[in-house]
């Protein structure tokens, strides 16, 4: 095998999907069907087409389901996967599924992310920066639509009230920061996973990344496209209504139709 053309994604979707009520007690949030296709159909599409060709998936919570989606894949689209499905059980933290599948990681940097979002950006140049600037810690960040009604303000007086707003950062109490909004997406170069103890890291991102940032080269990218997560029933309604002022129904209608030839 020629590692040196393999670029490794692990794939997080072991959750117990507990916010999606009686959908996530039948099947893993990945496998939630969005415009009749999976989320995760979504997400492999989209990474082939980025050229990430190593999928780590730790499976936990019904995870026989996407093993069978796999099958089902690789069938449909008369292609065989490079693919890890590795079971590290049904309660395990975030954490300890990292560490479970570490081993199996063959590139030298590897994308993490999320099993419950929709994407779709030039995900390629953000991995050709990563390495060429030699960065241990590559952050993602993204626009989002504010689910709530958003009060405009000027000079201290409020001037104005939107719903629905893009917006790309939060604002906080020193006007020396701002928070990016983050997408679940990182880019890790796995030598680090080598410096830090994390395996019983409750929350991964909370402990992980903060220790990252403070002692290694990183950096964060914005990314210029789509991306809308999944995590409760409500945004997947959103998802799956079709209606033509609904930019984002009718953005993963046209994504879906992109990868019917894959």
């Amino acid at each position: 095998m020629n590692t040196s053309k393999i670029k490794t994604a692990i794939i997080l979707c072991g959750g117990n999907g507990t916010r999606l009520g009686e959908i996530g007690k039948k099947i893993p949030k990945t496998l939630v069907n969005v415009q009749n296709k999976p989320i995760l159909w979504y997400i492999i599409n989209v990474l082939l087409k980025n050229k990430i060709n190593h999928f780590i998936l730790p499976i936990g919570h019904k995870g026989n389901l996407i093993k069978k989606f796999i099958k089902k894949f690789e069938k449909e689209n008369k292609q065989k996967l490079l693919i890890d499905i590795i079971d590290t059980g049904k309660n395990t933290t975030i954490a300890n599924r990292i560490f479970k599948v570490s081993p199996k990681i063959i590139s030298d940097n590897f994308l993490l992310l999320n099993g419950d979002a929709i994407f779709d950006f030039n995900l390629s140049t953000i991995i050709k920066n990563h390495i060429k600037s030699n960065l241990q810690l590559t952050l993602m960040t993204c626009k989002v639509i504010s689910p709530f009604g958003v009060v405009i303000i000027k000079d201290g007086k409020p001037i104005n009230f939107e719903r629905d707003m893009v917006y790309d950062a939060l604002s906080i109490n020193d006007n020396r920061y701002k928070g990016a909004i983050f997408t679940g997406m990182a880019l890790i170069n796995k030598k680090i996973l080598e410096s830090v103890n994390y395996k019983s890291f409750f929350n991964f991102e909370m402990s992980f990344y903060p220790k990252i940032l403070k002692k290694k080269k990183s950096s964060y990218s914005q990314i210029n496209g789509f991306w809308y997560a999944m995590d409760n029933p409500k945004e997947i309604n959103v998802a799956n209504k079709l209606d033509k002022k609904n930019n984002i129904s009718m953005y993963i209608s046209k994504l879906k139709n992109k990868f019917f030839n894959v």
